[in-house]
């Protein structure tokens, strides 16, 4: 572990895709998704122990959720806990947290992570991190992790890098050459085919100077904002100033602001049983299934039923017969049941509900 290297948990978005289980008021960063006894921003900042000290962890959330940070967390001050006065997507959210890291250590070495995936081989994941860390600290490099794809996705984006040793660095990163966002089946076949697309995980590793001259570069705008602000991060005016801040800010992805532009891009090709659990189908996929498939957390007795997604709570007993391929849902209010060869409907589902219920359901 080295003081210097920072985590930035980004913990804002609502996950609307993983309705009724992730609400508005409730999103699925603090659920326990996988049944394990942990919340998705637990395990996250669980899986950075020994690389991060706890005194270097920062989670950028939307200020309506930084008391439920702190019921997950309580071990984090509050004054780690940085809170967005809206959502303005991920470049206004890793400027906030970068200018203020950069603050306190301008060559801190800062990873950024969101609080909602998983990894089923955490091992090697720490290994791969401490692999960038260390490219980061003595590289003027922006790194993202990508991930060897193990099948024609076509909810993930897709980064091509350059595959020639000319093009590497040590440590195994290699020169970006592409980003592609969500392809078609038959693009995505064709990356698959080719051998030299990752998925892009939206994890990154930077130094906070390498960052801050990036956003100076790509996004000045937004950089204006921070730096004539700079000086009140940390102070008793922060929270005056984000919100003034924000308001400013256009609503854009580091993506798209940053590493789209940016010639000094590198991809890490990992490999950690990565998922960004952003839908019911990416669950059943890297649950527990039973001899059926089936994936099951909750009380639950089926008969006749195969590859479903099972979650309910605790307390109610539910019966299932019959079902094949079937999300069955319930949080709250809310019981879903749905086709998992339908779950891209959830988002309309959610629209519907709100347009004819009224917002208490979302």
């Amino acid at each position: 572990m080295i003081q210097q290297t920072y985590l930035v948990v980004m913990a804002g978005g609502i996950g609307s895709r993983f309705w009724p289980f992730s609400r508005t008021s409730h999103p699925k960063q603090f659920h326990d998704v996988l049944g394990v006894g942990r919340s998705m921003l637990q395990l996250t900042v669980d899986r950075f122990a020994g690389i991060c000290p706890p005194e270097n962890v920062f989670v950028v959330t939307n200020r309506d959720y930084q008391e439920l940070v702190q019921q997950h967390l309580p071990e984090l001050p509050a004054d780690q806990i940085l809170g967005e006065p809206i959502g303005r997507n991920t470049a206004p959210c890793i400027a906030y947290a970068s200018y203020r890291i950069a603050q306190r250590d301008p060559q801190a070495v800062v990873i950024v992570t969101p609080a909602d995936h998983a990894v089923q081989r955490e091992d090697e994941f720490r290994r791969v991190i401490s692999l960038a860390v260390d490219a980061a600290r003595t590289q003027e490099v922006l790194i993202t992790l990508g991930i060897q794809p193990s099948r024609p996705d076509t909810g993930y984006g897709y980064i091509q890098y350059m595959d020639d040793e000319a093009s590497s660095l040590p440590n195994g990163l290699r020169k970006v050459k592409t980003f592609t966002e969500k392809p078609n089946l038959e693009l995505a076949n064709m990356f698959l085919a080719s051998g030299d697309f990752l998925w892009n995980s939206g994890l990154f590793v930077w130094r906070a100077n390498v960052i801050l001259k990036a956003f100076h570069n790509y996004l000045s705008d937004i950089s204006e904002v921070f730096e004539e602000g700079s000086a009140q991060l940390g102070t008793s005016q922060e929270e005056e100033f984000i919100t003034a801040a924000y308001s400013r800010c256009r609503n854009i992805s580091i993506d798209y602001g940053v590493m789209e532009k940016a010639d000094n891009v590198y991809v890490l090709p990992a490999d950690f049983g990565w998922s960004d659990l952003g839908t019911w189908d990416s669950l059943h996929r890297i649950g527990r299934r039973d001899d059926n498939g089936n994936v099951v957390d909750g009380d639950a007795i089926l008969y006749d039923t195969q590859e479903c997604v099972i979650k309910t709570p605790a307390e109610r007993l539910v019966v299932v017969q019959g079902l094949e391929g079937y999300i069955v849902a319930e949080y709250d209010n809310v019981l879903l049941i749905c086709k998992r060869t339908e779950e891209q409907r959830v988002k309309e589902f959610v629209a519907d509900v709100k347009a004819k219920k009224g917002a208490g359901y979302n």
